[in-house]
Order: structure tokens, then C-alpha cells, then sequence
């Protein structure tokens, strides 16, 4: 048996190395390809085992290709051979997809390894304005079998944070319970860039929605939450989308004349302004210039990241404290009114008796488990993919929309080549938008950049060719186009979630549109040639091959992310329809409410933390009102833990 074990392990490495042989020839100048394979595997190691296996199987079916086609495994290859064989089976349907994917890893290693001391000096370039916040956290090892609070808050982020700061400012004694861990500032500034990638994101960053085509879903695991590797840009939630969930959801507390004093407070909180023209960056600075040849609308982001220095590292933990993630504010402003944060522990369920929520049962890191109980209120915010998952495994998942209405949000990418170095990652990462097409047609476009070394994961070519692509990286801006979409996804799931989303056909029409859109920006910029994204025609040098290539592209060969899932435990006033009471509580069961991305009827239309974060506040005020605030948790706010009995 173990012999077996180290032949498949042989087996593997070796059909690795051929994987980055294939993409990063060390013939012309590539990575030793032993090196990065080990790094692959080593990367691999902590993603989630069925990306682990889908990349070793995808790796051995490039070496059988090979031994098929030739008679000899690739590292007996010649790098053009290599590249030829890659490109013939790039060609067959579904599968160039599933080569993306496996090119995208690598690059994603080697960039990532390539730009380590570029990250760590920037990250370093000078001091953090304002330190790690106070939080009063604690790990699941260190708590007792049993304790008993007046609310648990199920999660960290946008959702979770303001609920707990509304209660425990409320004089409530208020637990958040956390499956992810604290970071801090002094981690982002010496952690590589991969390490701070892996550990920042749910199964290191491999989430992903299955359909046509498989959409890749970033959601962050951590004290913060999302908050911690967004982008940091703010809007506030339009008013046709409250006004929509107003009159089609029944949400009174949507009508805008209400709902602005909640983005008011909630601005304020983030301490949002305009990105500054000092750390805007080249990429946002191109982006506006061909907006404006065009004569479209466009114009700096608003951001929560007062002392941004424009290190573009906000998608990987922000080095200077500079990005005012909810770990920089609701959670320390919940901490100073008596709340507790609980990290590394993972709810299995919520407890309920006789049809009330009593609590939660949480699970330590080593597997052991401890109760919670909950005297007044279990609140859930473990955001939209989660939320549903963990209600199933409760036994509250009977309705019949719990898990559908997914939204997403669904994001293309298009670059532009320049003469005149861009150096794109010098800059904020997300720095300006084109709001032309954003009401008429709910596309928006941002520009947006990437860490060092982590924007070539879609560059075209393989082999040589590739090599060549990166070489010229520092001469590429980027933009992004985010679609408001139709909510037609679903999370699937108990233990973990299986999300699935077939892109509606007019929505990925309107990719097609953006790709298109973008790709004048660019040109109108001064661009030489554009990166479509487009399998069909990857790269155009001019308006008409443009106009081609857009008119051949088929949205369900495009590589689409996506950043903004929402919508799955909706709240309305239809209970045929809605999962959720328009306050927020769960039907069918007694104390217990949802407040996070999942209560949200649909796509917000825009980046949606601070509407998150305004939703779930006034949502809490309700709850606080509702439980009768400090009458009803019986004790000072500061004397929460002599709330917590072993």
C-alpha cells in the first residue's frame, strides 16, 4: 500500500512539472518547472479536494494526451510541442475550459512567488495610520463546553458586525461566533502574497458556482468577514433597487425617504470618500481619460480607505490598515458596548425548542463541540452562500425559496496594451468607474487591478508565447464590468454548500455588450491592442476586430466571476415567496432572524457592503425594539461576561 502512495505521489508531481513545463517553458526562460510545480502542489494542498483533484486529474490527462498522441510524456517534449498539443485540445468544447483553470492556477503561483518582495515592499513602504482595532476576541479552544448569552450573531462580516454593535449598544450581551480566525496588520506586511490569499478566502479561494459557464465566487473567511478582501469601494444602494423591493418585496423599510438615514449612518461609520488623484493610479487614470474622449459619464470610486497609500493589496488583506473593513469599526464599536467575538467556531446548527431558537451548537477546530445558548435572539449572518446551508442542517430549511433567488452579480475583465508602462498594481485597486451604461442597461464598469502578480491568470497563449505576454504585464490596464443579473441561482447543500448558476441569456448578453464597451474605453484611451477575453478572437487591434469579435463571442465560453452573492434567504412580505419576514425574521420558527447578503430580495447593482451594512441596521434597530432592548437583556452592557457561565 504505501509503495502505491509513493508511486501515485511520483505519478502526480511528475504530471505537474509537465502542467508548468506545458504553460512557462524553461527553454525560453520560464520558472525551473520542478520548483513551481512543488509550489502548485504545496498551494493545492489547502484548497478544498475537489479542486485538488479536478487540477491532478486535469494534469494527468494532459501527460496520457501526451503519451497518446506521441508515445512520450511531456517533459521529453520540446516547449513548441508542448504548446502545440495544449492548443489542440484548447480547441474540444468544454475542455479549453477546464485547461483555463488549470492555467490560471499556475499563474496565479508563479505570479504570486514571481512578485513576493514587490508585495512586501510596498506593503512596507511606510507605517499603518491607525493600528489593529480592539476587539475582544477569543478562541473557540479557550471557551467553555457551555455559555449563555442574550444573542448570538452567526458571522462577522458587513451583516453580522452592525447587527452586533446595534445590540449591544442596545445593552444586550451579544456573542459573534466566527468560523474564521483574526488577522492583523503586522501579518499582511510580512506574509507572502499566496499564504495571505489561502487564508483569507473560503477554501482558499476556490469557490465556485457550477453551470454554463462555471462562475468563480471569492468569499471571504475571517473576523470581518468580506470586508477584509473587498475592494473597498462604497455606493450607495439606487434608488430604483429600494424602491423595487419596496413595491415588489413589500419592505417597508426600502422606501428611500427611510432607508437614508441608515446609508447616512453607515457612511459616516466607513468614513467613505473619493479615491485621491495621489494613489489613483495609471489604471484608473486611463479609464477616465478614454471615458471622457468618448464622452461617457465617469468619475473616481468612492472608498471606505481613509490613508490609502495605493499598494493595491486590498484583495489580500490591506498592509495599512487603510481600507475601514467592519474589523476597523462596527465590530470595535460592538466590543466597547460589552460585545465578544468568537473566532474558529464553526456553527453546525441552530438549537431549537418547541419552535424556538434557544441557541447554537458550535464546533471547535479539533472537532469538539460547545453550546451556546441564547436568551432573547439567534441572529444569522454567515452571508449568502452559508446562511442556507446551516439552516438546513438546523432542520429550518422548509421553505420552499430558501437557496434560490442567488444572485451574483455575474463580472467580466478586459485589458488594454499600452506603449507607455501602466504598472497597473501601483494604484488603488479599484479607482474609478464608467457609469455611462449603469442605469440604462445595469452594466457598470470599474477599473480594477489586481495584486503584483496576480493579474496574468487570464493573459492568452501558452509556451513561448505565454512568456512573451508576461514579460509585457507592466504595459496592461484592466477594467471590470459587473452586470445587475437575474436572481436564477441556487445553493444546494447541508454540510457544505453546492452552488449552481446557469447565466440568464440576457445577461450574458450584456457581458458580451460590456466586453465590447470596455474595449472602447480602452482604444479611446490610447490602447494598441485589447485583451477580449473572447476564445474566439483573445486579442483585436482595432474598433472593427472589436466589433468581430464581440459579434463571435458566446458568453458561455468566458471566464466570469463574480463578487456579490446575495438573495438566498430573501425577505418579503409574500410567505409564498420569501423565506424571511420583511423585519428579517425566519418563518416558521421563533427568534430567529437572518441579517447578511441572503436577506437582500435581489441584486443590489452595485458593490453592496454598505448596503449590507445599512440593511442589517435597520433591520437590528427593529430587533432591538422588538426584544425590548436593555429591560430585556437584565444586566449593563459591560457586564457581558458574567453572562458566560462554564
Amino acid at each position: 500500500m504505501e509503495r502505491g502512495s509513493t508511486q501515485l505521489t511520483g505519478v502526480r508531481a511528475r504530471a505537474l512539472t509537465g502542467l508548468c513545463a506545458t504553460l512557462l517553458p524553461a527553454e525560453n526562460g520560464g520558472p525551473d518547472p520542478a520548483g513551481l510545480s512543488a509550489a502548485l502542489s504545496d498551494f493545492l494542498a489547502r484548497q478544498p479536494a475537489p479542486v485538488t483533484g479536478a487540477a491532478v486529474g486535469g494534469a494527468l490527462a494532459l501527460e496520457v494526451c501526451s503519451l497518446v498522441s506521441s508515445g512520450r510524456v511531456l517533459s521529453r517534449r520540446t516547449a513548441e510541442e508542448r504548446a502545440a498539443l495544449w492548443r489542440s485540445l484548447h480547441g474540444v468544447g468544454p475542455v479549453g475550459l477546464g485547461l483555463d483553470g488549470l492555467k490560471a492556477l499556475v499563474l496565479l503561483v508563479h505570479g504570486s512567488r514571481a512578485a513576493s518582495a514587490l508585495v512586501a515592499a510596498a506593503a512596507n513602504a511606510g507605517p499603518p495610520p491607525r493600528p489593529d482595532a480592539e476587539l475582544r476576541v477569543t478562541s473557540s479552544s479557550h471557551w467553555p463546553s457551555w455559555s449563555r448569552v442574550d444573542v448570538a450573531v452567526v458571522g462577522s462580516g458587513a451583516g453580522g458586525a452592525v447587527t452586533a454593535r446595534t445590540l449591544a449598544r442596545a445593552g444586550m450581551s451579544v456573542l459573534v461566533l466566527e468560523e474564521g480566525r483574526r488577522h492583523g496588520v503586522e501579518e499582511f506586511r510580512s506574509t507572502a502574497p499566496l499564504e495571505r490569499f489561502a487564508g483569507l478566502y473560503r477554501d482558499g479561494g476556490a469557490t465556485a458556482a457550477l453551470g454554463r459557464p462555471p462562475v468563480m465566487l471569492p468569499v471571504g473567511r475571517g473576523v470581518g468577514g468580506t470586508t477584509l478582501v473587498n475592494s473597498g469601494t462604497c455606493y450607495r444602494t439606487p434608488e430604483p433597487v429600494l424602491e423595487r423591493w419596496r413595491d415588489q418585496a413589500g419592505l417597508d423599510w426600502a422606501d428611500p425617504s427611510r432607508f437614508d438615514a441608515a446609508l447616512d449612518e453607515v457612511w459616516e461609520m466607513l468614513q467613505v470618500g473619493a479615491v485621491p488623484a495621489a494613489v489613483m493610479g495609471r489604471n484608473g487614470a486611463l479609464a477616465l481619460a478614454g471615458a471622457d474622449t468618448l464622452g461617457w459619464r465617469a468619475g473616481p470610486l468612492m472608498r471606505n480607505a481613509p490613508g490609502c497609500g495605493g499598494c493595491c493589496q486590498c484583495a489580500i488583506g490591506c498592509p495599512r490598515n487603510a481600507k475601514f473593513g467592519v474589523h476597523l469599526n462596527a465590530l470595535p464599536d460592538a466590543c466597547a458596548a460589552g460585545a465578544q467575538i468568537l473566532s474558529d467556531a464553526r456553527v453546525e446548527r441552530v438549537v431549537v425548542e418547541r419552535g424556538r431558537a434557544t441557541g447554537v451548537l458550535a464546533r471547535r477546530r479539533d472537532g469538539t463541540l460547545f453550546t451556546v445558548r441564547a436568551d432573547a435572539a439567534v441572529v444569522v449572518s454567515a452571508g449568502a452562500t452559508e446562511t442556507p446551508p446551516l439552516l438546513r442542517r438546523s432542520r429550518l430549511g422548509g421553505h420552499p425559496y430558501l437557496g434560490r433567488n442567488l444572485a451574483v452579480h455575474p463580472a467580466v475583465g478586459v485589458s488594454g496594451r499600452f506603449e507607455e508602462p501602466v504598472v497597473a498594481w501601483q494604484g488603488v485597486l479599484q479607482s474609478a468607474a464608467v457609469e455611462e451604461f449603469h442605469q440604462s442597461d445595469g452594466i457598470l464598469i470599474e477599473a480594477t487591478a489586481t495584486p503584483p502578480g496576480m493579474g496574468t491568470m487570464e493573459l492568452p497563449g501558452v509556451g513561448p508565447g505565454l512568456l512573451r505576454e508576461l514579460e509585457g504585464a507592466e504595459h496592461l490596464a484592466s477594467l471590470g464590468a459587473m452586470v445587475a443579473d437575474r436572481p436564477v441561482g441556487r445553493v444546494h447543500g447541508r454540510r457544505r454548500p453546492l452552488l449552481r448558476y446557469d447565466l440568464d441569456r440576457a445577461d450574458g448578453r450584456r457581458l458580451v455588450r460590456a466586453v465590447g464597451i470596455m474595449g472602447r474605453i480602452l482604444f479611446a484611451a490610447g490602447a494598441t491592442e485589447v485583451l477580449t477575453g473572447i476564445p474566439a478572437m483573445p486579442r483585436v487591434r482595432s474598433t472593427d476586430e472589436l466589433d468581430h469579435a464581440v459579434a463571435l463571442a458566446d458568453p458561455r465560453r468566458m471566464h466570469v466571476a463574480a463578487f456579490h452573492p446575495c438573495g438566498t434567504a430573501a425577505a418579503g412580505a409574500d410567505a409564498r415567496r420569501f423565506p424571511l419576514r420583511p423585519d428579517g425574521a425566519l418563518r416558521g420558527v421563533e427568534r430567529l432572524w437572518v441579517m447578511d447578503a441572503s436577506t437582500l430580495p435581489g441584486c443590489a447593482e452595485v458593490n453592496p457592503q454598505v448596503t449590507i451594512m445599512a440593511v442589517a441596521l435597520a433591520l437590528s434597530g427593529r430587533l432591538a425594539a422588538r426584544l425590548g432592548a436593555s429591560d430585556a437583556a437584565g444586566h449593563d452592557a459591560p457586564a457581558v461576561a458574567a453572562t458566560v457561565q462554564a
